[in-house]
């Protein structure tokens, strides 16, 4: 049985709306903190939806800079960023609704309150343009609107952006709560599919699932969201996460498509297994190794799939110990993942798949306990000691797993900032070594030596 559903995506989404020129993209880029909108005194120079993530203000956002919405516009163009706007309004959880202090209340203005009002999403008036004590009087007027919450500010120069955001995350839903080991209790095991455009992740989830249930063409950028379908056998289930590709930064030209890309990253927060798949034919690029990098930080089990391997076979100049040689030299930190050389069109090696992923996914789960832990920990400083830190030893008195998904643990010192990188990658191989931990990351905490009558640290 196979059903499809869009992602869900728990990030807040604030949406800025109102009439061309009143400054929107100037407080858009005043939020994000870099230039990402066009700003000019032309009207009508967003057209589109502009999308952005940022996390300047205690947690994430997803902010919308739209065109000027203008009802009694009848151009196609005007009716194009009206019907922007309109969607930005159903995706978001806070509007924020720009007027021009200097022009005024206009009939436009009074146009768009009337829309506003309702919707039943909170509206937040922005009387934008506000530098002196004449605009500050003239923001009063705004008041005949009909919207109770109104902030004074300027865009250009920052005044009063502090306030309105203050209130945006009062508004907004609380963030989730998300312990490393808790991806929500639940019987089915999610995968997310992801790495560059064209790559072939449509055509595998399609395989995986057993029905064209994604577009599938030669064009890069098919999927510009992340889709996920469910699939069952009667006893377990799966649920596949089909990403939009994940290109270099400075190819993503088009803002839909940066959004494309924070929701594949979202999807990979929300999924157990990580399938990054990477073009045999043409090898692996810096994007592949970024893309692996996102994986790892995000604390989530990883397999690499090396696609086309068809055609890979038909060149003489590719072979598997060159491709091994390519992530030697630029994916050493995924040497723990298992790869598997498939043929997402044909299906070659594709059954192998799953095999890996219940397997990967136990060692996700997997718990040592506490005695264990310190017999490695006695073992591993007795092969290694610790070097010096200051000319003083550096001790290692206790080991214990705190957590799942990934496995997590935490070794108390009595000089945690004398323990270097290089060592803990030492512990985090002798523990591959000694207990597999195939294909998740591990992470590993140094806390400083509880002292007598101390409390035991919050891990």
């Amino acid at each position: 049985m196979t059903t499809q559903t869009p992602s869900v995506d728990k990030v807040p989404v604030i949406a800025l709306v109102g009439r061309p020129n009143v400054g929107k993209s100037t407080l858009f880029n005043r939020l994000v903190g870099e230039r990402k909108a066009i700003v000019h005194d032309t009207p009508g120079v967003t057209r589109d939806r502009h999308y952005a993530m940022t996390d300047r203000f205690e947690r994430e956002l997803i902010l919308i800079d739209t065109g000027g919405l203008e009802p009694e516009r009848n151009t196609d163009l005007f009716r194009s960023m009206r019907e922007q706007a309109l969607a930005a309004i159903e995706e978001a959880d806070v509007i924020i609704f720009v007027v021009d202090v200097r022009a005024g209340v206009t009939p436009m203005d009074s146009e768009v309150a009337r829309l506003l009002r309702t919707t039943n999403t909170p509206v937040l008036l922005a009387c934008n343009k506000v530098e002196g004590f004449e605009q500050e009087n003239g923001a009063l007027d705004f008041y005949s609107l009909g919207l109770p919450e109104l902030f004074a500010l300027s865009s250009e120069h920052g005044n009063g952006v502090g306030e309105l955001m203050d209130r945006v995350i009062e508004l907004v839903p609380m963030a989730p709560d998300k312990p490393v080991d808790d991806l929500e209790q639940t019987d089915e095991l999610r995968i997310a599919v992801v790495g560059r455009p064209n790559i072939g992740k449509s055509t595998l989830v399609n395989r995986m699932i057993g029905k064209d249930r994604h577009i599938v063409a030669d064009q890069p950028g098919t999927t510009m969201d992340s889709i996920d379908s469910v699939w069952s056998d009667g006893e377990k289930t799966w649920r596949f996460v089909d990403t939009a590709g994940i290109r270099r930064k400075s190819k993503i030209s088009r803002d839909f498509e940066g959004f494309a890309v924070s929701q594949a990253i979202r999807s990979v927060e929300r999924c157990h297994i990580t399938l990054l798949m990477i073009d045999g034919e043409e090898g692996i690029t810096e994007q592949d190794a970024r893309l692996a990098r996102v994986v790892i930080d995000r604390g989530r089990c990883l397999v690499i799939l090396v696609n086309k391997w068809d055609k890979v076979r038909e060149d003489p100049d590719r072979n598997v110990k060159v491709v091994e040689d390519e992530f030697d030299r630029l994916m050493p930190h995924t040497k723990w993942a298992p790869v598997l050389y498939i043929s997402a069109l044909t299906g070659k090696g594709c059954h192998r798949i799953l095999e890996n992923v219940e397997r990967i996914y136990e060692q996700f789960n997997k718990r040592l306990s506490t005695s264990e832990c310190n017999r490695f920990l006695e073992l591993a400083v007795t092969n290694h000691s610790v070097p010096q830190r200051y000319n003083r030893p550096v001790r290692l008195n206790y080991m214990t797993q705190v957590r799942v998904r990934p496995p997590t643990f935490v070794i108390f010192s009595n000089t945690p900032d004398g323990v270097e990188e290089n060592y803990k990658r030492y512990l985090q191989n002798r523990l591959r070594e000694q207990y597999g931990f195939e294909g998740t990351p591990l992470r590993l905490q140094i806390k400083r030596k509880r002292r007598p009558g101390e409390e035991h640290e919050e891990v």
